[in-house]
């Protein structure tokens, strides 16, 4: 598996492929379609994401150190976003994930071509990422 670092990159360079943002919402709709689906049983209010305009279900799953992440949204612009955070992201000790500031977000210019409601949900899905992160870290150590 790759570095977080490496996927930042890959996606950095993907995005850079693209001269209008149209192109680059068609790209993250395709990442939608690569989203790692979390399992029909999880689709219930534990794991729906609060903050968020469309309904979006994140399920962590936690084995040998490692966090893994699986997710859904009714919406499909929403699928491709949750999956720019959970292709760099999953796979990760709850430290790496925690330590990370997301700055791939930023370069490749997303948040400022997010209607409101949209940043805010991403907002959302960030925070509900570190905070299993945090939960699985604080297991860790007890």
């Amino acid at each position: 598996m790759n570095t977080m670092q490496e996927r930042e990159q890959q996606l950095i360079e993907e995005f850079s492929l693209f001269d209008d943002w149209m192109d680059k919402y068609n790209y993250i709709i395709e990442l939608g379609k690569e989203l790692p689906m979390i399992d029909e049983q999880y689709k219930t209010p534990d794991y729906l994401i609060e903050g968020c305009q469309s309904q979006v279900w994140l399920h962590p799953e936690y084995r040998d150190g490692l966090l893994y992440f699986t997710a859904d949204s009714d919406a499909i612009i929403t699928k491709g976003i949750v999956n720019l955070l959970i292709f760099v992201l999953s796979g990760r000790t709850p430290q790496e994930i925690l330590q990370n500031d997301l700055s791939y977000i930023d370069a490749i210019g997303l948040k400022e071509h997010l209607s409101p409601t949209r940043s805010n949900g991403l907002a959302s899905m960030i925070k509900q990422i570190k905070l299993y992160a945090l939960a699985f870290q604080s297991k860790d150590n007890q």
